[in-house]
């Protein structure tokens, strides 16, 4: 597949509220947050902080209540299939083969034609393409996670969000993906943004992380991690590392 360009992504003092009949709920406060292209950055904080509702801001699938974000240097005002945003549940349409998830972004766009190609290449980037004629109910949970990266690689995303995508698949399966997400961004090329709720997770991935309080969500602190992949979880770094994000969410361990 070809690579493509890395965004950057500049947040620049984001405040959102929900409107709850009327009532605002705020849920992100003063936020700045500059991505650089080709970084891959974890968001950890509280469920229910407003980490997923920024996701959505970058994505463009809703405007901020305040402030500016940015892509490259230009305002996000709407969705772009140069950012895609992978959640945590595959999502796959049931009465579609796995193939024919994948191609249904470029279908939509009207560009399957002269593209069938890349299909064939993101199934292949995830090892899927002896699956390409199954059927999502055929999949193991970590498969159809899998078809659903393949649908988002399709597009050749510039950057690649991240919603708690391993949230829901048993530890092993998890784990393995893990390894393969990092093995995809160093091969593809992409920026990267990670919401988990899992530290671990964070440490294994990403170059930075990004810690958020409670609800409205504000940047507490963030934390470079400069380690060489693979990773692995004894890593005495990772472990001094992962008292100092535990401490930052409020957790003390001893």
């Amino acid at each position: 597949m070809a690579h493509p360009a890395r965004i950057a992504v500049d947040i620049r003092t984001v405040s959102h509220h929900f409107d709850l009949g009327g009532t605002p709920l705020p849920v992100l406060e003063s936020v700045d947050l500059k991505v650089e292209p080709g970084e891959f950055v974890a968001l950890l904080g509280p469920s229910g902080c407003g980490k997923s509702t920024l996701l959505r801001l970058v994505a463009g699938l809703e405007r901020p209540a305040s402030g500016t974000i940015l892509a490259d240097g230009a305002a996000i005002t709407a969705p772009d299939p140069s950012r895609i945003l992978v959640f945590q549940d595959p999502t796959l349409f049931p009465w579609l083969t796995v193939w024919k998830n994948v191609a249904s972004g470029l279908d939509a766009r009207g560009i399957l034609g002269q593209n069938r190609h890349r299909v064939d290449e993101a199934l292949s980037l995830v090892d899927l393409g002896a699956f390409a004629r199954a059927y999502p109910h055929q999949l193991s949970g970590g498969m159809a996670q899998r078809a659903s990266l393949a649908r988002a690689l399709v597009h050749d995303p510039a950057l690649l969000l991240l919603d708690e995508p391993l949230g829901k698949l048993d530890s092993l399966t998890r784990l393995m993906l893990q390894d393969e997400i990092v093995a995809l961004w160093q091969r593809v090329g992409f920026t990267a943004l990670l919401v988990t709720h899992d530290v671990e997770e964070a440490l294994l991935l990403a170059s930075r992380i990004v810690v958020f309080s409670d609800r409205p969500a504000r940047i507490k602190a963030a934390f470079t991690v400069d380690k060489p992949y693979p990773r692995h979880r004894d890593d005495a770094d990772l472990v001094h590392l992962r008292r100092e994000i535990l401490s930052a969410l409020g957790l003390a361990i001893s």
